[in-house]
């Protein structure tokens, strides 16, 4: 895990908000705070997409062909029609996750000894608190381990991710990187 400063909100901003440089990530929550507090989930609600079927609320569907979380690309432009205006947030939080097939490339390309199955998640937590914008990156396994190599690979991805894209960044140690 490592914490990331953005020090250009503005350029972030416009990667986040009305660019496609963060749409394959699954979008996991978020909240905005402006005049009003606002909470989406990014839990995809899998009975919405039953063909129009009449099954009994108590009948099970299970569509393994829909994932368990949004993209960000289908929640961002009401992220955005809810931050724009002439008046900054007081502040938001975003939480993604990289899709099950960027983890799997993450694990091949970094030559791990992981199984993809035992990854929960490589997450991106992107918070701003009215004056700073931060990331900070995480990793979590669906069972215990004391094995860091893939935090570090995800934590070496995520400064690469941001450097290709043109975000400027600010490490722990003050580094720069644009």
């Amino acid at each position: 895990m490592i914490a990331i400063n953005l020090p250009n909100a503005k350029n972030c901003m416009a990667h986040l908000l009305l660019n496609t440089t963060f749409d394959s990530f699954l979008f996991i929550e978020g909240e905005i705070v402006t005049a009003n507090t606002f909470t989406i989930d990014g839990f995809i609600q899998k009975k919405f997409y039953r063909n129009g079927a009449t099954d009994s609320p108590d009948s099970s569907f299970e569509d393994t062909s829909i994932p368990d979380y949004t993209l960000w690309k289908d929640i961002r432009d009401y992220a955005f029609s809810i931050i724009k205006g002439k008046r900054t947030p007081l502040s938001f939080k975003f939480i993604y996750s990289a899709s099950p097939e960027d983890i799997q490339t993450i694990i091949t390309s970094s030559a791990l000894d992981i199984m993809p199955g035992d990854v929960q998640g490589l997450y991106l937590n992107i918070k701003f608190d009215g004056e700073h914008l931060l990331c900070i990156t995480g990793t979590s396994f669906k069972s215990f381990s004391l094995d860091k190599t893939l935090e570090r690979a995800w934590d070496a991805h995520v400064q690469l991710f941001f450097e290709e894209a043109g975000v400027a960044f600010e490490t722990i140690d003050g580094q720069i990187f644009i």
